[in-house]
């Protein structure tokens, strides 16, 4: 597809805020639903409108498409997406949006390392470096509640497991990704994987929590059950018309977008939305992490670029 900049930088802008705001709206709707029930109709939702889009297009995976190996494959995505979906939102109860989201970027950095181990890939000189940087920016980040941290099963540190776990977790959905996008299209991989999750969850949802809602309760639900589908639409959209390093950059700006929505949020309703517990530290310690994210994405084109410089001089 040919390259369209503008519109690959506003879709993936889209999905960065998509995936900002997303803990802020959930937080609320944990005070009326448990997780798995939330995380069941997001995903029922998601399915279902991903199965009408390939359904109108002819797309729909076929059953010819499948052996034992793919459907193991499907079966370790499902699991993956589904318990990063469950730890995330459970993570919400004991810790706030902003520093729940601050560990997104340890997705990135673990598919890396099984992509040395599995895929025998390397390991690039920028990506150490960033994973280093990033290494020094939670602990900036952190810098105030150390004592919360090693101080044993307290709800601060029990948020933190849980939120790191969410990241840890969401590797082996990427893997099967990975694998799986030889022989289906991506859109036909969400599906299955979200209608997998779906299943996986429907035992233990409580449909009738949904009388639990009130009108911004419910508001805040129905933008959790849409989030799905514009965020990983979105990203979509911005691989097919944008450079994956450059979609992979705007994409690191998450956590700050959460920092930022947090604040907007409390100033707009600070009945219902609480401001960041974080001092000037940790504001550093979270522009430090994206920039050690940034720097394992592109970190190559600026090492390269420097080496040849010295290298012709």
């Amino acid at each position: 597809m040919k390259q369209q900049p503008v519109l690959g930088f506003l879709f993936a802008l889209t999905c960065t805020m998509a995936w900002g705001s997303l803990p802020l709206a959930l937080k609320q709707v944990l005070t009326a639903m448990n997780t798995q029930t939330i995380v069941w109709y997001r995903f029922v939702v998601a399915s279902s409108a991903l199965f009408l889009l390939l359904g109108f297009s002819k797309k729909l995976p076929k059953f010819a498409q499948f052996n034992r190996y793919y459907v193991g494959l499907a079966v370790l995505g499902t699991i993956g997406l589904a318990g990063n979906f469950s730890l995330f939102n459970s993570s919400l109860r004991f810790i706030e949006p902003s520093v729940a989201q601050i560990f997104i970027h340890l997705s990135s950095f673990m598919m890396l390392l099984c992509g040395v181990v599995i895929f025998k890939e390397k390991l690039g000189f920028h990506q150490k470096i960033g994973l280093a940087i990033l290494i020094i920016g939670l602990g900036l980040f952190f810098n105030d509640r150390v004592k919360d941290l090693v101080g044993g099963m307290n709800a601060y540190f029990i948020g933190v497991i849980l939120s790191v776990s969410a990241a840890f977790i969401w590797v082996a959905y990427g893997l099967a990704q990975k694998i799986m996008l030889r022989r289906f299209s991506s859109q036909q991989v969400l599906l299955l994987i979200y209608f997998g999750c779906a299943l996986l969850f429907t035992p233990f949802a409580e449909f009738e929590q949904i009388r639990n809602l009130s009108g911004f309760t419910l508001a805040c639900f129905i933008y959790c059950c849409l989030n799905t589908l514009v965020g990983y639409g979105a990203y979509a959209e911005a691989l097919n018309r944008w450079d994956v390093a450059k979609v992979s950059v705007v994409i690191t700006l998450v956590p700050l977008f959460t920092i930022l929505f947090s604040h907007i949020a409390h100033h707009l309703s600070p009945a219902h939305f609480s401001a960041p517990e974080l001092n000037s530290l940790s504001y550093l310690g979270a522009f430090i992490v994206v920039f050690g994210a940034m720097t394992s994405a592109i970190g190559h084109k600026l090492i390269g670029t420097k080496y040849r410089k010295k290298t012709r001089s």
